[in-house]
């Protein structure tokens, strides 16, 4: 069977089963920042398991999309060493959420790995798995399965510490917890390895194809396990693997959705598909993972998510350059990745043209970088005492500029120099621990708000209305009452305020009722649940009571002007730049819009006021807001877009504008007319990282109060040239021009001022042993016109030694140079080197001239005096 087959027989069968299909979600989690990126299929139901949500469905079934290339699941390091670590991969997984447990699970996975309807494996190639206490699986596994005894191994806390286990399953150190069984396949005896559990399990013979989690307690801080009171079932089986197991072979990279991966790389780097198998597994895994982020609005940087991925692709740039490749190549694979996944993951057809682009950016500016850390490289060696490259500097040359280390240990053979790899590894492991400590895996599930029952949101009727407090918390503890003066979250049955969520920030205003006020600073959500931030003012507030919930309306219609904005500027970039546009990030308040969008260049000016002018003219047309409730697959079949960071239910809303101008998926707060929206305008446009532009905007009574001081401005730098609104560009073209001319006569007084000092100078030479020496100090001449001053020495001196020095902005300032038949022996950048130290600086340069500078200027003299020393020693 070819994997996309394995992956619909998967699905098939568990909707069979009652399961509900479920989309892949994203690889940046929704409204979580436990995780950097998606790397388990359980990862969208989490809040469900944790009984934060209920959806409509008990039982679901996923192909869910997954990296392991950073934070705590880093699985970057032996991608193209082993058969089957991959930075990318699919989880097919099914999920019971408080439904089915332990029997079905296991009963399931049995019947689609062996029966002849499904994938049909001999039962006798089939070990298991269970947790060493867990005898109701044991049990259900050789009592009704019927798997025999000696084929089942019972796996105890093998990792130091009570229920650490391979078989047993935690979200974090507290939280939803309990024992797993696993599938595994024996590929044979011509394959070394041993069972589970064996001194030999490391081995390939012996493949784990399944994993069943069964989410039977909740641990708290103190260690004890309570019982949870609706078990569930998290399963997940690696595509990959069970390909391989089922297209009998032995490494993942050798199964169909491979094959054309690896062909296309070999392909673009222009090497034989058999040539570096190791460096051509890692380009064609890498495609995937770099192609999937991309897609999903990761764009590389130097921090977080953009790091991982700016770290992959230049793995991968790096391993095609030790096959041979000659310019950018990665980009180039793309086409066979979207080929081959594209109708699975329709995200990759749709934003492929986007995906090239960025590669092809990351790849030219990783060329860059490379030149950039020779030259580094090349200072520090000069620097360098004894034959040791230290490891902060290979670390420093890997991690700031991307400097492989294989690679600068060919420089230092070259150079009869060795490596410290010992120091390296010590900074690499403290860059991983300081990667770990900024994960933020150490999350208390136990912290977290849980409420029973759902929040009706009725904010899209009016910004007032009554509601009954279902819950009160202070300090993330549930309490029955808060006294004035208390801050606290409060959560009620129905609400007008909104939550944050799609950009849109949370509402404010306050609760009341007879003697009481909460001030409402903000509003969010934990599951169904909306919370209401904020602090009791005056009264006592208890569980039970009845209150009026109250919107600040003139803030919400604010913020519902630059949202419906916002939907209008993406509808008229996609037109204007083109369909490859999707939103990345947003953020919407009262005061004003910030959109996120993948494009690859900055916007023209003029581009910019066809933006505005089309964004005015649907604001001017004073169309209605038609909005639709619907279920997701109507609405996309609609053209719907869904906007990044939103996380969508079953049921949607459909917010369509200047009748069919703007088509999307949001479930904010919006005008009900496009005239509502009054005026738009751009106040910025800018790029924030590879690929990805940002336009902040403001509307409405904002958007008159940013022309008003813009008009203010002109006023007053027209005063100021002493000119008027209609001919200040005149009067500023003449300043600037009169300007100009000054600089070129200052620059020549300058000259001429040094030409002067130079005759002056020159005289003052003095010979150390045979050679001219001359040290002087030259105040109020910047770095350029020392230099020019040096250079007329040399020439007059004819063959010597010169150190120039001066303040300027009380920054001290320092020239060297040495004429070119002293440089064999007498080097200005040594000198220069030598000096700088002593004012508190840096410097250095070529052997016949060098610049530097400090921050002492009261040894300035002191610096210049290095000169005549220099000389006497080096002669």
């Amino acid at each position: 069977m070819k994997s996309a087959e394995i992956r619909e027989a998967f699905l098939r069968f568990f909707e069979e089963k009652g399961h509900t299909r479920v989309a892949s979600s994203s690889l940046i989690p929704a409204n979580d920042p436990t995780l950097l990126f998606t790397n388990a299929g359980m990862n969208q139901f989490k809040d469900c398991f944790l009984g934060l949500e209920k959806r409509a469905y008990t039982r679901a079934t996923t192909s869910q999309k997954c990296v392991r290339a950073g934070g705590k699941h880093n699985d970057l390091e032996n991608v193209g060493y082993t058969a089957r670590h991959h930075t990318f991969f699919e989880m097919l997984g099914n999920f019971s959420f408080g439904d089915y447990f332990k029997r079905d699970a296991i009963t399931f996975a049995w019947e689609f790995l062996t029966s002849d309807k499904w994938l049909s494996l001999p039962k006798e190639k089939l070990w298991v798995t269970v947790y060493a206490s867990d005898d109701e699986a044991y049990d259900i596994w050789t009592k009704e399965v019927g798997v025999p005894a000696e084929r089942m191994v019972r796996i105890g806390d093998n990792k130091g510490a009570p229920y650490a286990s391979d078989n047993f399953w935690a979200m974090g150190d507290t939280g939803p917890c309990g024992p797993c069984t696993e599938i595994f396949f024996d590929h044979g005896d011509h394959i070394w390895g041993g069972p589970p559990g064996s001194p030999e399990e490391d081995g390939d013979r012996y493949i784990e194809i399944w994993n069943n989690v069964f989410m039977q307690f909740n641990r708290t801080a103190d260690g004890v396990m309570h019982p949870l009171p609706a078990p569930s079932v998290d399963t997940g089986m690696g595509l990959e693997r069970i390909s391989a197991v089922l297209q009998h072979v032995n490494s993942n990279y050798e199964i169909d959705l491979f094959q054309s991966l690896l062909n296309a790389a070999a392909q673009a780097i222009g090497c034989g598909s058999n040539e570096g198998q190791a460096s051509l597994k890692v380009v064609a895994d890498h495609i995937r993972s770099c192609g999937f982020l991309i897609a999903d609005g990761v764009t590389p940087s130097n921090e977080g998510r953009g790091y991982v991925l700016r770290r992959i692709v230049r793995r991968a740039c790096r391993h095609g350059n030790k096959l041979g490749a000659k310019g950018s190549f990665f980009h180039k694979i793309v086409a066979a990745l979207v080929a081959e996944m594209g109708d699975a993951f329709s995200e990759l057809k749709t934003q492929q043209a986007h995906i090239e682009r960025v590669l092809k950016t990351e790849e030219e500016q990783f060329a860059k970088t490379l030149e950039q850390g020779l030259r580094i490289l090349e200072q520090d060696l000069a620097d360098l005492q004894g034959s040791v490259i230290p490891g902060e500097v290979i670390f420093k040359l890997y991690d700031t500029y991307g400097f492989p280390m294989d690679l600068t240990g060919d420089i230092a053979r070259e150079r009869e120099l060795t490596l410290d790899e010992e120091g390296f590894e010590r900074e690499m492991q403290a860059q991983r621990e300081r990667a770990r400590s900024a994960s933020a895996f150490g999350l208390d599930y136990n912290s977290l708000v849980k409420v029973e029952g759902e929040t009706r949101f009725t904010g899209y009727l009016g910004t007032s209305g009554s509601g009954k407090v279902l819950a009160l918390f202070k300090e993330g503890m549930a309490v029955q009452s808060l006294s004035a003066g208390e801050e606290g979250v409060v959560v009620l049955d129905q609400t007008p305020f909104y939550a944050e969520s799609g950009g849109q920030v949370g509402d404010c205003g306050y609760l009341s009722a007879d003697g009481l006020r909460f001030d409402v600073r903000d509003t969010s959500k934990a599951g169904g649940a909306f919370l209401h931030h904020g602090i009791l003012d005056s009264g006592s507030l208890q569980v039970g009571a009845t209150v009026e919930a109250t919107v600040d309306a003139s803030v919400r219609q604010s913020t519902a002007l630059n949202h419906s904005a916002t939907h209008l500027l993406h509808a008229a970039l996609r037109q204007i730049l083109g369909e490859h546009v999707s939103q990345k990030g947003s953020l919407v308040d009262s005061q004003r819009l910030r959109f996120d969008f993948s494009h690859f260049e900055a916007i023209k000016p003029e581009q910019l006021k066809v933006l505005e002018d089309k964004v005015n003219a649907e604001i001017r047309g004073n169309t209605a807001v038609e909005i639709e409730e619907t279920d997701i697959e109507t609405a996309k079949s609609k053209g719907a877009m869904a906007l990044f960071g939103e996380k969508y239910g079953d049921q949607v809303r459909v917010l369509t504008m200047g009748g069919g101008f703007s088509v999307e998926l949001c479930g904010g707060t919006h005008v009900k007319r496009t005239g509502d929206i009054g005026l738009f305008k751009i106040i910025s446009e800018g790029g924030v990282a590879a690929g990805v532009r940002r336009i902040e905007a403001v509307t409405g009574e904002q958007a008159l109060a940013y022309l008003n001081t813009a008009e203010e401005q002109l006023k007053e730098a027209a005063s100021l040239v002493k000119g008027s609104r209609d001919n200040v560009l005149d009067k500023l073209g003449a300043i600037l021009e009169r300007n100009r001319q000054l600089e070129k006569e200052l620059e020549q007084l300058k000259a001429k001022a040094a030409s002067a000092t130079g005759n002056d100078l020159a005289s003052s030479a003095v010979e150390v042993k045979g050679v001219k020496t001359l040290a002087a100090r030259v105040d109020g001449l910047d770095g350029k016109a020392l230099l020019a001053l040096v250079d007329q020495l040399k020439n007059k001196l004819g063959s010597g030694v010169i150190l120039l020095g001066g303040v300027q902005d009380e920054k001290v300032v320092l020239v060297a140079g040495v004429t070119q038949d002293l440089t064999g022996r007498l080097k200005a950048g040594d000198l220069m080197r030598q000096a700088a130290a002593v004012v508190g600086g840096k410097g250095g340069g070529r052997p016949d001239m060098a610049q530097g500078g400090g921050s002492d200027a009261n040894r300035l003299d002191e610096a210049l005096a290095i000169a005549a020393a220099f000389v006497e020693q080096g002669v």
